[in-house]
């Protein structure tokens, strides 16, 4: 169809030919004109017009063969131009879009590797440890105030820092072991190098110990002071050292800060700093501190046991591996049933009414929620395991909330 429709066209090139020729003659008649002039602008005249005629059926057939022949007319050139300046725009848009989602999912993915790496369970358990010991320093319904808040707000965030500094230099610590035992950790899984987990670790460190200096408070101090040596002495592993080993220690270190110095220490800084007042060990301190060495001891236990495996092969003798993980389980769930039935008496014995209902009723319930989950328990299972030990951490944060009620 294309070669008859071209065949019933006259050539472009013979239509310049023929333009070429009229020029030709256009000049010739020029030169004649001075001694022709009347019949040379008759020539000129007819000329002209017969020149562009031509030069408009050479125009009209050359835009006439380039739409059919496939060329672009003069719409398809407006077109073609809006499309590539559309095209422009968006070829230039989407390397702006597609940095921008880079860098939102480079900054997602550093936050959850730092969410995973600060251990969120243990951060959650020593800010509410932190709050409800320190709502137990108050006497009268004036003690609520911003020296209050600010007290409680310097304790917590220095004991944050410090609490990051713990469960970090346990993970440099145990980058083998956790490769089997906890493998989505950032170090085991090699998000983080060895070095981002050294510096993350030293500068925590030292943020907490500058910020109790800014502070100034003698029992925030020793609180922290006391934490880091455990805290080194458990994980790191240098002779003498490395207490997690041995399962008598590593159940101590646990003890010690989380059931004693977390108590006394966090209730002296409020009371003595904040409130100027002297070192008093109220009934309901002396309550928490005993129910919290309980919980203590039953979490220093129950932390090994979904890790026998890797405890096993790098030779950390835990109760779990002494003893096994069965009779370590029930031995846990038999501590806290304890520990919730004297928080039950210790609640009846108390003279405010109130007390005793909150208390009471808040222990029971605890306590019935904890055997229920036991019983359900597939210890064949390391993820059922590892589900009922952070049962185990919303128990004890729910202890924390109601530790402010017993009076």
């Amino acid at each position: 169809m294309d070669s008859v429709l071209y065949g019933s066209l006259p050539k472009a090139s013979s239509l310049t030919t023929g333009a070429n020729f009229w020029t030709t003659k256009c000049r010739a008649h020029n030169y004649h004109a001075s001694s022709y002039a009347p019949k040379a602008s008759w020539h000129k005249w007819k000329f002209h017009k017969e020149y562009s005629v031509l030069r408009f059926r050479q125009s009209s057939l050359s835009h006439h063969y380039k739409g059919i022949g496939g060329g672009s007319t003069h719409q398809e050139s407006n077109r073609r131009y809006v499309v590539k300046a559309a095209s422009g725009q968006s070829f230039e848009s989407e390397p702006q879009a597609f940095d921008q989602k880079s860098i939102l999912d480079s900054v997602k993915n550093s936050l959850d590797a730092f969410y995973r790496f600060s251990r969120p369970h243990t951060v959650i358990g020593t800010a509410l440890s932190i709050i409800s010991v320190s709502l137990l320093a108050l006497e009268k319904l004036s003690d609520i105030s911003p020296m209050f808040f600010t007290g409680v707000l310097e304790a917590v965030v220095a004991a944050l820092f410090m609490n990051i500094y713990i469960v970090g230099l346990n993970q440099l610590s145990d980058v083998e072991i956790d490769k089997i035992n906890k493998p989505y950790l950032p170090l085991a899984s090699g998000e983080y190098s060895f070095g981002t987990g050294v510096t993350i670790v030293a500068s925590f460190s030292v943020l907490s110990f500058w910020l109790c200096w800014i502070v100034g408070s003698w029992p925030l101090f020793w609180a922290l002071f006391v934490s880091f040596v455990l805290g080194t002495a458990y994980s790191i592993n240098v002779p003498l050292l490395r207490w997690k080993r041995f399962a008598v220690l590593a159940a101590m270190c646990i003890l010690a800060v989380r059931a004693v110095i977390v108590q006394l220490a966090f209730f002296l800084h409020m009371q003595t700093h904040v409130y100027k007042r002297p070192a008093v060990f109220s009934r309901p301190l002396i309550f928490a501190t005993a129910f919290m060495s309980f919980f203590s001891v039953v979490i220093a236990l129950f932390k090994d046991i979904p890790d026998i495996e890797g405890d096993k092969i790098f030779g950390i003798q835990s109760f779990s591996v002494r003893l096994g993980q069965k009779r370590v389980f029930w031995i846990c769930v038999s501590l806290l049933e304890i520990a919730y039935g004297v928080a039950l008496m210790v609640g009846a014995a108390s003279p405010c009414l109130w007390s005793k209902a909150i208390t009471g009723a808040g222990h029971a319930v605890l306590a019935s929620l904890l055997w229920y989950q036991a019983k359900s328990v597939d210890l064949n299972t390391k993820a059922s395991i590892t589900s009922f030990y952070m049962f185990i951490w919303k128990l004890f944060y729910a202890e924390y909330l109601l530790l402010p009620y017993v009076r």
